[in-house]
């Protein structure tokens, strides 16, 4: 069958640069998705060999695919209709049913047929030029990109995320006739702004990439993040600093430039008295620089600009920047230097204008919960308490700095800085900058005992707080950001192996909320005990944990969260046995036997009852056993206990092959349930593994 590569490029109006991924992802992904609908059934076949190119810059968003199908191929469509016996009356004259039924699909009754005892119409397709198909697709996938807000321009009611300029619709090395948001396509595109002014005439698709960079447009959004990568690092090296390329600021910059020129330009070394991370993020922010560091992680007095430019005199061009981050950098200076007059301490008062949340006050009367709170919490981890209690009422004395209400980012760290700067100790100072740790997943965790207090102290009392007035997060909405606070609090007490029942800590931050009456502690106590658990799911799915594990291990609702982690591995490592899967499948078994006949707990089991050798057997093993694993358990060695009732694989396995359970004499049948409910309780001090698939 006949293939041709096929071109679209939307030009518009500068996109949003830290979208333009994600756009480019969608159109691509939408544009594919709709070309296999088409194709139907035959899109296996007739489209596995596609080669697709995304493209995206500034200015554009583009999509080349080579060697498509040129025809969607004619196919019949089998349409069945209502129940022979309602098509036809008495008489055997066509009914309504029958008529509407040959109406709609616009067939004649001789072309209707009666397969499986309904009325069926085999339809016959045609085959359809691929080019016609196109420009739909194209409207489609368009129309369903993810954009936040949707603009209009001109005199039209026409929407887009940025008006639309030109349009190169090419299958083969003709044009596709057709209008899209208001444009009509042709084989013109448009190079870089400055340096190529005039209409680029691209003749095939296959001519695309080639052509915008003759015209100063790396069109490949990869490409183009590979060379400013390099360039920056380039650049860093003739300094001899280490470059600082941070992620998202690397996408956002390949998102602003067509053709990207990496420079080097200074600042004044008396900025460097500010903290570093607030020059950091100035320069980040608001100029989109990166920034570089001396063998000794120290901020040096460079940066790298990306100009979309490539200039006859680079140094007016360094010039300009430099003139531009002066004032930025001394606002910074000057911010610091302003909020260092007035100490934390003098700070809290004003707290007490600012609302945390209606219901639950001021952002004062929270500093004081936790405060209260983490004088708790520090004598059960250990921590000082009275440092913890002074690093809580300072905590959230920063939101009212000029440095944090100018960059938000900094709250905790800029405490930590003016926390110095009054005299405090270095640790209540380290707890206020770890206190919002860790902010994303895989961040690092506070260090110092303090900080884990503040940190833990501090999302627990949001949490209790909003469930406390009936403001758990939905589905769709978590403003106060619940589940991070949780998986947080999750994080620090297994990786920072604290033998602490969240019953406990839940308990003590519920107490300190007076908006929770007393009568309705208990509630919220579980209720936030069970939210917490839940989320230890999406905890370990990150780490690749099967779900069946969790699952296994959730069933018991172990309260403290070091203790869960320790049940996981250990049932992590008993999956790696020879045996597990055959007691995996005896215990759903046995499960399925103690469900219906619930065993006497009280009854202990009579020897003089067991009559079948393997019956004698597996109560002598379990027996023995069972005295080896009490010191096990004790020890919470839970990896070790499952290594040993691995041993029992075999015993219990031949028990099943030789003894029925399910006896007529009444006193055997509830001894041998006895015997596998004695073998399921020792299985059940981990995880209920007949939940293991």
């Amino acid at each position: 069958m006949a293939t041709l590569d096929f071109l679209v490029e939307l030009g518009t109006a500068e996109l949003p640069p830290k979208s333009l991924q994600k756009l480019s992802k969608a159109f691509t992904a939408n544009v594919i998705d709709g070309i296999k609908a088409e194709f139907g059934r035959e899109a296996k076949t007739l489209l596995a060999d596609l080669q697709v190119n995304s493209y995206a810059s500034p200015r554009r968003l583009a999509i080349k695919i080579t060697g498509l199908v040129t025809e969607v191929p004619g196919s019949e469509n089998l349409v069945q209709g209502p129940p022979i016996k309602i098509c036809y009356d008495t008489d055997g004259n066509p009914t309504k049913a029958l008529l509407g039924f040959a109406k709609k699909n616009n067939a004649s009754i001789e072309d209707l047929s009666d397969i499986n005892g309904k009325i069926s119409y085999l339809q016959q397709l045609a085959a359809k030029p691929l080019e016609q198909l196109l420009p739909e697709i194209i409207n489609q996938s368009l129309a369903k990109l993810p954009i936040a807000k949707r603009m209009r321009w001109g005199a039209n009611r026409i929407e887009f995320v940025r008006p639309v300029q030109w349009l190169v619709m090419l299958f083969g090395d003709k044009v596709i006739d057709c209008t899209i948001l208001g444009v009509t396509a042709g084989n013109k595109s448009r190079g870089h702004r400055f340096h190529h002014r005039d209409d680029i005439v691209i003749n095939t698709p296959a001519d695309y990439e080639k052509a915008l960079e003759k015209a100063y447009v790396i069109a490949d959004f990869a490409k183009r993040k590979a060379i400013i990568n390099a360039q920056v690092i380039e650049q860093t090296n003739k300094i001899n600093g280490i470059p600082q390329i941070d992620d998202d600021l690397l996408d956002e910059v390949t998102g602003l430039n067509e053709w990207p020129v990496a420079l080097t330009g200074a600042f004044d070394v008396e900025f460097l008295s500010v903290p570093q991370e607030a020059l950091i993020l100035s320069m980040k922010e608001h100029q989109k620089y990166f920034h570089t560091v001396d063998s000794n992680n120290k901020l040096m007095p460079y940066f790298i600009t990306v100009s979309n430019i490539e200039s006859k005199d680079p140094a007016k061009v360094i010039s300009g920047n430099e003139k531009v981050i002066r004032p930025r950098l001394a606002d910074a200076k000057f911010f610091f230097e302003n909020d260092k007059k007035i100490s934390l301490e003098a700070r809290c008062e004003k707290l007490k204008n600012i609302v945390f949340q209606q219901q639950l006050g001021t952002v004062y009367e929270k500093s004081e919960r936790i405060s209260e709170l983490a004088g708790h919490i520090s004598n059960i981890i250990g921590s000082d308490p009275t440092k913890a209690a002074r690093a809580a009422l300072l905590a959230k004395a920063d939101l009212i700095t000029d440095m944090v209400f100018e960059f938000t980012d900094l709250q905790g760290l800029m405490g930590y800085h003016y926390a110095l700067n009054d005299g405090e100790d270095i640790e209540v100072a380290q707890a206020i900058n770890e206190q919002y740790l860790p902010k994303f997943a895989g961040d690092e965790l506070p260090e110092s005992k303090t900080g884990i207090t503040l940190a833990l102290a501090d999302r627990l009392d949001t949490l209790t707080g909003m469930f406390g007035i009936g403001q758990p997060p939905t589905g769709s909405k978590d403003p106060f950001a619940l589940r991070r606070a949780t998986l947080g609090v999750l994080r620090i007490i297994i990786e920072k192996n604290l033998d602490i029942d969240l019953k406990d800590l839940v308990s003590l931050a519920v107490k300190q909320h007076k908006a929770i009456a007393v009568d309705d502690r208990n509630s919220i106590i579980e209720q936030v005990v069970s939210f917490m658990l839940e989320r230890l799911r999406a905890y370990y799915e990150d780490r690749k944990v099967r779900i069946d594990t969790y699952l296994a291990v959730a069933k018991l609702a172990p309260t403290k969260p070091l203790d869960f982690d320790k049940r996981i591995n250990a049932v992590e490592h008993f999956r790696s046995l020879p045996a597990a899967n055959s007691l995996a499948a005896a215990n759903k078994r046995v499960s399925n036997i103690i469900d219906k006949q619930i065993p006497n707990a009280n009854q202990n089991i009579d020897t003089s009852l067991l009559t079948e050798a393997s019956e004698i057997a597996l109560h002598s093993q379990l027996t023995s056993l069972i005295e080896k694993l009490e010191p096990v358990f004790e020890a919470g060695d839970y990896q070790g206990a499952l290594t040993l009732l691995a041993a029992l694989q075999g015993p219990i396995d031949q028990f099943f092959a030789d003894v029925m359970v399910m006896v007529d004499d009444q006193k055997v049948q509830q001894n041998r349930i006895l015997l596998l409910s004695q073998l399921r309780q020792q299985f059940l001090k981990i995880a209920d593994i007949s939940l293991l698939n």
